[in-house]
């Protein structure tokens, strides 16, 4: 990978490798490598290891962070901190889409903007920085990145299972549960857009749209949840949080 990119990206990350080829390979997907001949290493290895110190810095952050918090609480934000969708927030706050590696096909196939790949890849990066700049270097990125998505993580047991949570509310106020329905679907086949009711007793709620049925699906319910508690005595708000 050409000096002048990786520059540009260790602009973005904050820290400057001593090993270069650790962070070539961190955003070497399988599919780039396995179109060269011979193949070469891709950053698998290094997403096993970066899942692991994701972990372990996370839990240290909420461990000290907040003392009060007992073991399901701690589990539930490090969970939320953690998933997928978490991941694509902070790899797009360094751009990561723009220096992965990639097959042809993979690209074609809008690999780029897919989320699985992206989640991997920085993790993989995170591996990378650990074994480049040891537990320092990986803590200090992922703290200023995770200070950029979630900036008060407790927040966060809030919005964890909106649908689950909906749910319950629904129950008990409507003795029904909500209904959602998929209104369209739009885009190409390979980066689909799905648009998602959710209604309650009959009543439309919430529209959402996300690139999944699932991320649509929980973004409806926060925004269904925010009307049903902001008409609940007392006021109980709860702002929602938007998908891309």
């Amino acid at each position: 990978m050409e000096d002048i990119a990786l520059d540009a990206l260790q602009e973005r990350l904050g820290y400057r490798f001593a090993n270069r080829v650790l962070l070539t390979e961190a955003l070497t997907h399988p599919s780039f490598a396995a179109e060269n001949h011979p193949p070469i290493s891709h950053n698998q290895r290094l997403e096993f290891l970066g899942d692991a110190v994701l972990q372990l810095v996370i839990t240290d952050v909420l461990y000290r962070r907040y003392p009060s918090l007992d073991e399901g609480d701690l589990t539930r934000i490090r969970s939320a901190l953690t998933n997928e969708e978490a991941l694509v927030q902070m790899a797009a706050i360094v751009t990561l889409a723009d220096w992965v590696r990639l097959g042809k096909g993979e690209q074609m196939a809008g690999g780029q903007s897919r989320s699985s790949t992206l989640a991997d890849t920085f993790e993989a990066v995170l591996g990378a920085l650990f074994l480049d700049g040891g537990l320092d270097a990986a803590s200090h990125f992922l703290s200023r990145v995770l200070g950029a998505v979630a900036p008060e993580p407790l927040s966060l047991l809030r919005h964890e299972n909106p649908k689950g949570r909906l749910q319950e509310l629904t129950q008990e106020r409507f003795d029904t549960v909500p209904i959602y329905t998929v209104l369209k679907v739009t885009g190409p086949d390979h980066l689909p857009e799905f648009e998602v009711s959710v209604a309650i007793a009959g009543t439309e709620y919430a529209t959402a749209r996300a690139r999944s049925r699932k991320l649509a699906e929980k973004e409806a319910a926060r925004q269904a949840l925010q009307k049903l508690m902001a008409d609940a005595p007392g006021g109980l708000g709860m702002a929602p949080a938007s998908v891309t």
